[in-house]
């Protein structure tokens, strides 16, 4: 469920951007009006605002917001206002190709999406970027890592709810045998069963191989690989486990500590907001005894900490 908050009554695309321009004018940037705008409108209402700002002043909203505004707030609103498959694989790009990639973020993204989500930012990546996804992939990663990403985008995965009990534990028994049970890992069988399976799938085999073995399939996992790899696995599984709660230990990883992984931060929360965030609050109060709104406004500031719980909305706790 999202957490976006749209007016019951919504002034028109084109009066949305005439307001947007009027905040851009004069000394500074009217930054309430823009989040009281764009931060309450979905994806396919920001696509016609940025239309009508074009047709209206021959310019580009996105570069307009990239002049006004600085920072976090920045980062966290040129991504927001693009369109959800447009964002990932801008998100990919700028997690593979900047001076300092994120690995871990592309990761995140990757193995956190359905096959068909990924079979569209494949295409959007090669438009927008004007390279293949999976170049950029073997450019950038190596080893069972790669494998792991260049399988988990190549393969059409079933996206349904049926599972074969048999399959499952089947498959249960090939990953004991591939990691517990011998000396060293057969990284190919933990690959093949996690690029192929369905999150549906993935979870009965959780379940089977905890049944089965009294030991979960996360701590095989952990056991058994490390690094980059054993982070993309670990992202399979808990997703087809439940997508709010990775979602929400990532939210918490991103402000535990001294200082705020706001790259993480902004990721989850742009990207989420218009899906699951709902649930995604939920599992984060049941786990930390916190609301995330209010772990949020304690890890952020000024116009980039009201944009994001504008995003995040109001907690029912």
């Amino acid at each position: 469920m999202a957490s976006l908050s749209v007016p019951p009554v919504l002034t028109s695309p084109r009066n949305d951007a005439i307001a947007l321009h009027r905040a851009f004018r004069g000394f500074g940037c009217d930054s309430t009006t823009v989040i009281s705008i764009l931060a309450h409108r979905d994806s396919t209402q920001r696509a016609l605002i940025m239309q009508e700002y074009r047709a209206l002043y021959r310019q580009d909203l996105y570069h307009r917001l990239s002049t006004e505004l600085s920072g976090h707030h920045k980062k966290a609103m040129l991504l927001w206002v693009l369109d959800p498959v447009g964002r990932d694989a801008t998100i990919l790009n700028q997690a593979l190709n900047s001076e300092i990639t994120d690995l871990r973020g592309a990761t995140e993204v990757i193995c956190s999406r359905t096959p068909s989500q990924l079979q569209v930012m494949k295409q959007t990546y090669r438009a927008l970027f004007g390279c293949y996804l999976e170049h950029d992939i073997t450019e950038r990663t190596y080893g069972d890592h790669q494998k792991l990403l260049l399988a988990y985008l190549g393969v059409p995965r079933y996206e349904g709810p049926q599972v074969d009990p048999s399959a499952a534990a089947y498959d249960a028994r090939e990953l004991y045998r591939a990691g517990e049970r011998r000396l060293g890992t057969n990284e190919r069988t933990f690959i093949r069963i996690f690029s192929e399976r369905s999150w549906a799938h993935m979870a009965s085999v959780a379940a089977a191989y905890q049944h089965m073995f009294t030991r979960s399939l996360e701590k095989a996992v952990k056991s058994e690989t490390s690094g980059n790899f054993e982070f993309g696995l670990l992202t399979i599984l808990r997703c087809a486990q439940s997508p709010a709660g990775y979602f929400a230990k990532l939210l918490h990883k991103a402000m535990k500590g001294l200082g705020t992984s706001d790259t993480a931060l902004i990721r989850v929360v742009v990207t989420r907001t218009e899906i699951d965030m709902q649930y995604i609050k939920a599992e984060y109060h049941k786990k930390y005894k916190r609301s995330l709104a209010d772990a949020i406004h304690s890890e952020t500031s000024g116009n980039y900490r009201t944009f994001l719980l504008s995003l995040v909305g109001r907690d029912r706790y």
